[in-house]
């Protein structure tokens, strides 16, 4: 019996089977296949980039990788999209950028402000039926965001009501920034909620109840000790929340309406192009202005982005 047992392969768990996987890893091999991935994913903004810096003469008649041997570099594509606007849009790109970050900051912060908040009570404010509560949060995650965009357009403009009973009155917002913060707030929460409470219930308990034996509230202990331990995975769905959100078209054109004076930049970066498909000079320029804010931003706060979602998305 004792051969039997000894014949059989041995599985690395523990210490040494997490060593094992950091050191395949962190092999040459894994490392090369990084940098391939890497250079790989890079290309195509390396042409963006150089198209937009290229003349339109250049642009009509040669690809982006002739540059290298023909160099010809111009700013005033920019120029054009900024302050000109290109075809199809008018005064320039500067007012959509505003409105995109008009957009994007507060449906950021709304859905990270009470997801938190919601995280921390699921986690360390025990009640009855707290555990209910998290997994039908959990569970709207299934909810499709396009199933929900016709229904959530007629509550905003007409409200709801059952026969002559007005159950929710319309909220008259229209054509401005409100339906799509409310929009992004709630299809955000349950993904931002589930990945907090994970990291939030993850804190050591004996600081937290420290903290309540010294006379601490839930409020004292979420604002000084939950918070600051959480900055990983706050800063992480952070920068998730506002990728998708700035780079988002079809939430911003169903509740803006198209409207100059509420929409982002992606509902107009199809327009720059004209009619057919010309002056893309132009649209690389636009393209790349819209990338480098979510760049700077990535960029920022990439050191908590992998810890902070590693963490919140598993237990133990």
């Amino acid at each position: 019996m004792s051969d039997v047992v000894k014949d059989q392969p041995q599985v690395a768990t523990g210490p040494a089977g997490a060593k094992a996987v950091r050191r395949a890893f962190s092999s040459p091999i894994a490392s090369f296949l990084v940098i391939l991935l890497t250079v790989l994913w890079t290309i195509p903004t390396l042409g963006l980039l150089v198209t937009s810096l290229r003349p339109e003469k250049d642009v009509a008649q040669s690809g982006w990788w002739t540059f290298f041997s023909h160099p010809g570099i111009t700013l005033s594509n920019y120029h054009e999209v900024l302050f000109n606007g290109g075809f199809g849009v008018d005064n320039g790109l500067m007012p959509y950028l505003v409105n995109s970050l008009a957009i994007t900051i507060p449906a950021t912060v709304f859905p990270l402000a009470l997801a938190s908040m919601a995280a921390y009570a699921l986690a360390w404010v025990r009640f009855r039926g707290s555990d209910v509560i998290f997994f039908v949060i959990f569970a709207l995650q299934v909810v499709p965001l396009q199933m929900a965009l016709v229904p959530l357009l007629q509550l905003y403009s007409g409200g709801a009501h059952i026969g002559s009973v007005t159950v929710f009155p319309g909220l008259g917002v229209g054509e401005t920034y409100v339906p799509v913060w409310i929009s992004h707030t709630m299809f955000a929460l349950p993904l931002a909620v589930f990945l907090l409470h994970n990291f939030i219930a993850q804190l050591p308990n004996d600081l937290i109840e420290a903290a309540r034996v010294d006379g601490a509230s839930h409020f004292r202990v979420f604002r000084s000790i939950v918070l600051p331990l959480a900055t990983p995975a706050l800063a992480s769905f952070a920068i998730f929340q506002f990728l998708w959100v700035w780079n988002d078209l079809l939430v911003a054109l169903t509740f803006t309406g198209g409207t100059a004076d509420v929409s982002p930049m992606t509902v107009r970066l199809a327009q720059l192009s004209g009619s057919f498909g010309d002056h893309w000079e132009i649209l690389t320029a636009g393209a790349f202005i819209s990338i480098i804010i979510p760049l700077a931003v990535f960029f920022g706060l990439q050191r908590y982005f992998v810890r902070g979602l590693l963490a919140g998305s598993v237990k133990g």
